[in-house]
């Protein structure tokens, strides 16, 4: 395990995909970081020279107090579960009685109270417990992940296909590179305190659009096939995914196929100076992946 004694910046999720691209942004910068994870040994790819490396569960408040010692500012982010609403507020609270200045919080774009969509109204309940709270807080509120398409691996390696319940709703799919980009202006830079970011890629595409382009970048024609949304329910229920998960992809592929999440925003470039990663480039990317 990498340590080091000056990390005042702390990295929750962090052997996630946003949260392990983040930490190995801090790692390029030679900028000391803490990285929270519920087991070290899980931990390779991030255990990197400038890394602090701490255990630490959600679901256990106590394990908290070791990766908030001395922290001052946080990014925020649990995994998509039915308690993520419940274990981010319990870790605010830690963070208000540690001291913490600042927190950056991976949220969602549309996240409202009232929405149909329960992965936004969690991510909602989280934001006004921050606004609440007196600490400083940055909200990232990021669209349909590019590299959400990789949870198609399986059937686009094996059918040259993808099947979702996205009909032809166009979604401004964002690179989390991006999102990484940001999350570190706002943790290492001033002037980001009480802002909310809605982070997107430069263009709406429909899936099959997106199929087009990746069909480019790997050689071979990749097709997107329309599903219901029962049928899509039940593939994601096969390869593990947790009821209460799946009713909530549901309900986000409900929104995207009614293009509400067809948005393009700036935020990207206006806090990185840099024009966000289109489709195209991500899947040139990635091809390597899909093969």
């Amino acid at each position: 395990m990498k340590t080091t004694s000056d990390a005042r910046i702390l990295v929750t999720g962090a052997t996630g995909t946003n949260g392990t691209e983040l930490v190995k942004l801090f790692a390029a910068q030679g900028i000391p970081v803490r990285a929270m994870v519920r087991d070290s040994k899980r931990a390779k790819e991030i255990a990197l020279p400038t890394v602090e490396i701490v255990e630490g569960n959600f679901d256990t408040p106590e394990t908290l107090k070791a990766a908030l010692e001395g922290t001052e500012r946080v990014f925020l982010l649990s995994n998509s579960s039915e308690n993520a609403e419940n274990q981010q507020l319990s870790f605010v609270r830690a963070a208000q009685k540690s001291g913490v200045a600042h927190i950056v919080k991976l949220s969602q774009l549309g996240a409202e109270a009232n929405s149909p969509n329960r992965f936004l109204r969690y991510h909602a309940a989280v934001e006004a417990a921050l606004r609440s709270s007196g600490m400083a807080y940055t909200f990232l509120r990021p669209n349909l992940f590019m590299q959400g398409l990789l949870n198609f691996r399986s059937t686009i390696s094996s059918q040259n296909a993808f099947y979702a319940a996205a009909g032809e709703g166009q979604v401004s799919v964002v690179d989390i590179r991006d999102i990484a980009d940001v999350a570190f202006a706002a943790l290492t830079e001033p002037n980001h305190e009480g802002k909310t970011y809605d982070l997107t890629g430069p263009q709406a595409l429909t899936h099959t659009e997106m199929a087009q382009q990746l069909s480019q970048a790997i050689g071979r024609t990749i097709a997107f096939v329309n599903v219901p949304p029962q049928a899509m329910q039940e593939s994601l229920l096969k390869v593990g995914f947790p009821l209460w998960q799946a009713e909530g992809l549901l309900e986000e592929y409900a929104e995207w196929s009614q293009d509400k999440a067809a948005q393009v925003t700036p935020h990207i470039k206006e806090v990185t100076g840099k024009e966000p990663r289109d489709f195209a480039t991500f899947a040139r990317d990635y091809a390597s992946e899909f093969k």
